[in-house]
């Protein structure tokens, strides 16, 4: 589990540098698909995992919940997914089998009650991610610019 959850910080980081070489107007236009722009779709990965991870699974209680209009810059994203890891990292660190299917219980839009079982959720924060980076890979193509590899090899994670 911690392997696949450093790849994705690994990734992301990754995509933040890439931003660095787009004007700004670019990480904020409206593109097709997705949950909308480059800038937005970082801001929302980074919102899932914490969320999940510190609200949820945690039952940690946050004074109010932030908004992409609040982060809206490159540097308020970054800093943001810096501070939100600090966050997320140690849950990670310490997860163990026995937290497997130790089951989240929720009420769905209709109120009915839905349960998950923490490892199903913490695989569904993963593959999150993977997801929305397969996006950015498209539209940074649409951009003319080469996307931030997607491989797991060659990252350095099982060095150790």
């Amino acid at each position: 589990m911690l392997k696949l959850f450093q790849y994705n910080w690994q990734v992301r980081d990754d995509w933040f540098t890439w931003c660095k070489d787009v004007p700004e107007e670019e990480l904020l236009k409206k593109r097709v698909g997705g949950v909308g722009s480059i800038l937005y779709t970082l801001f929302h990965i980074v919102d899932v995992e914490w969320a999940w991870i510190t609200l949820d699974l945690r039952g940690e209680q946050v004074p109010k919940h932030p908004t992409f209009e609040e982060y809206s810059s490159l540097q308020k994203v970054l800093n943001l997914s810096r501070q939100y890891r600090g966050d997320v990292e140690p849950y990670v660190r310490s997860w163990t089998s026995e937290m497997e299917s130790k089951i989240f219980s929720e009420n769905n839009p209709n109120g009915e009650t839905e349960n998950f079982k923490y490892g199903e959720i913490m695989r569904h924060v993963i593959a999150h991610e993977i997801h929305h980076i397969g996006q950015l890979s498209i539209w940074s193509r649409e951009l003319g610019k080469k996307p931030v590899t997607a491989n797991l090899i060659r990252r350095g994670l099982f060095d150790n």
